[in-house]
């Protein structure tokens, strides 16, 4: 079942953004944060099919300049993974992988570590996680820390550190990264559930899958890419790409 042929790489992309505004339209070299997003996915060569699905014409003008296959939805859908449900309905591939748009130096080898777990046929829902070790991420509450059993299985997802270190022993702390990978049927029935009551705390939809009963797995990586979310990323994505000397 987990072959390039039935998988497929969705990428939600809204126009508005909170902390950073229009920043999947801002430029890294000569293309849009968005492009960069798409190339990376599509050069992976892991997927059957790559699909922006975007919410306004501003988005779809940038990619269809640069010959970027998308779907344009102005549907006013709750979350990310509402807008890929809209459009999973219509797909034939079985494994959907979501792709946030604000990931241009998103790495082939996580994205191949994701979808490795679809082996396992007890996995439906997958997800990765890398190691933090300084103090200053651990307590940053826009990392979502996570703590798994020894399966791989997430326990709880929180903004706060945890677990909590009562007596100051070693410990590892895990943030997750937030790259999903779905079975189709999945991905459907999680759409259709109400926000729960942990999720409306945090604010962190992942918790909605575990208290409805949802199993997710997550693999360790050691991530490098950097996820574009404040002004200050912005800037380190553009000293990253001048490095890279990318065109």
């Amino acid at each position: 079942m987990n072959k390039k042929e039935n998988r497929i790489a969705l990428i939600p992309a809204r126009l508005e953004s909170t902390r950073l505004p229009k920043k999947l339209l801002l430029p890294l070299g000569n293309k849009e944060i968005i492009v960069r997003t798409y190339e990376a996915v599509l050069a992976s060569g892991l997927f059957n099919q790559v699909i922006v699905v975007c919410n306004h014409e501003l988005i779809a003008q940038a990619l269809e300049q640069h010959h970027c296959n998308f779907i344009l939805d102005a549907t006013d859908h709750p979350s990310g993974t509402d807008r890929i449900a809209a459009i999973a309905q219509d797909v034939s591939e079985e494994i959907i992988v979501n792709i946030q748009g604000d990931e241009p130096f998103i790495q082939k080898t996580d994205l191949e570590a994701l979808i490795t777990l679809f082996d396992h046929k007890e996995v439906s829902i997958a997800s990765l996680k890398t190691p933090m070790t300084h103090s200053t991420d651990i307590n940053n509450p826009n990392n979502v820390k996570v703590v798994t059993n020894s399966a791989g299985r997430a326990l709880y997802f929180s903004r706060s550190p945890i677990p909590f270190n009562r007596d100051g022993e070693k410990a590892t702390y895990f943030k997750h990264i937030g790259m999903y990978g779905y079975k189709r049927n999945t991905l459907l029935e999680i759409s259709q559930l109400p926000p729960s009551p942990l999720e409306n705390i945090e604010k962190l939809e992942n918790l909605r899958m575990l208290e409805n009963g949802f199993n997710i797995y997550l693999k360790e990586v050691k991530n490098t890419s950097l996820s574009i979310d404040t002004a200050e990323d912005y800037i380190k994505a553009q000293e990253l790409w001048d490095v890279d000397k990318k065109m």
